[in-house]
């Protein structure tokens, strides 16, 4: 009976030495936590890190998100100041334009000499609106291109003809064909004329 008693202590003892004694790969992992430290802890840190650094990719990001939408604005700013000055400065361009035909017409009507007493008033009051309508095209800047005796302005002038006269120097204007107008400082109709070659 004693050694049935003694090898029945002897399984409980062998059992309980199992159930107590870990694992293998478990006293490592804690030999690992004794010498690094908790594992957890390192885990956190790196991950407190990454957020920092993520947060700061990110504001960076913003900021040169903002920076380029302030710069488009400002350019959008400048771009429609400029449009509105230009708007405003040749704003009766298209008015002078359809304007330049009737004036070409009024000037080759004024050309005529009147015989009748009828068409000489008839011809006064064509002058008088044909004044009228140069004041108001000069109140709003649209001015004659002189021409003859001016130096060739490829900018200014438009040469239908060139010929050879002793009366002016070379690429001198000759003759006007057709009037040139300009707004300010805006090209509206190049002048026809003729240049001395």
């Amino acid at each position: 009976m004693d050694k049935k008693n003694s090898t029945a202590q002897e399984e409980v003892v062998e059992k309980m030495e199992q159930t107590v004694e870990p694992e293998a790969s478990e006293t490592e992992a804690a030999d690992e936590l004794v010498e690094n430290g908790p594992v957890e802890e390192a885990h956190e840190t790196k991950e407190e890190s990454d957020p920092v650094n993520e947060l700061e990719q990110k504001l960076e990001e913003t900021t040169n998100r903002l920076l380029r939408v302030q710069a488009d604005y400002d350019n959008f700013r400048r771009r429609t100041r400029l449009e509105k000055e230009a708007d405003a400065k040749y704003r009766s361009q298209q008015l002078a334009e359809e304007l330049l035909p009737a004036l070409d017409n009024f000037e080759r009507a004024l050309m005529i000499t009147p015989e009748a007493e009828e068409t000489k008033n008839l011809l006064k009051g064509m002058e008088m609106v044909y004044r009228q309508i140069k004041d108001a095209l000069n109140r709003e800047g649209i001015e004659v291109i002189e021409t003859v005796g001016q130096v060739f302005d490829p900018h200014v002038h438009q040469a239908v003809m060139q010929v050879e006269t002793d009366e002016y120097e070379k690429n001198v204007v000759v003759e006007e064909l057709q009037k040139g107008y300009k707004l300010k400082d805006r090209v509206i109709r190049p002048a026809m004329v003729k240049v001395n070659s």
